[in-house]
């Protein structure tokens, strides 16, 4: 995991791996900010979806017992929404460290959709 001190706040980019092995011993919640049309074509398994656009610090869940750990296709709104909960007050925040592109490219489960049913799949590569 990488930190950066922002204002005296902490920032972390989890790895690939980092984010599986928390996700499945459920010590984290992972927060997708992609657009509800990204999320809903294919997502990470467990995660929960918080767009960009409605994308709002306070509503986040609080992080007792567990890591809040964000990300979007790339990194890039998901360091933006990061930094947008530290202003809000989080003295932690994570962010999955190149977003579900990363994710797909380590072959890492999600769940796509099939494009000649519309149905729901898990890919697991």
């Amino acid at each position: 995991m990488k930190t950066v001190d922002v204002n005296g706040k902490t920032f972390e980019r989890w790895s690939v791996d980092e984010v599986a092995s928390a996700l499945e011993a459920n010590e984290i919640v992972l927060i997708d900010v992609r657009m509800p049309l990204e999320y809903g074509f294919e997502a990470i398994p467990g995660a929960l979806n918080m767009p960009l656009a409605f994308f709002d610090p306070k509503k986040l869940p609080t992080q007792d017992g567990k890591r809040i750990v964000l990300h979007c296709a790339g990194g890039l709104r998901s360091e933006k929404m990061a930094k947008l909960a530290l202003e809000a007050g989080f003295d932690v925040i994570a962010d999955l460290d190149g977003g579900f592109g990363a994710w797909k490219e380590a072959k890492k489960t999600y769940r796509a959709t099939d494009m000649a049913t519309g149905a729901p799949k898990i890919v697991s590569e």
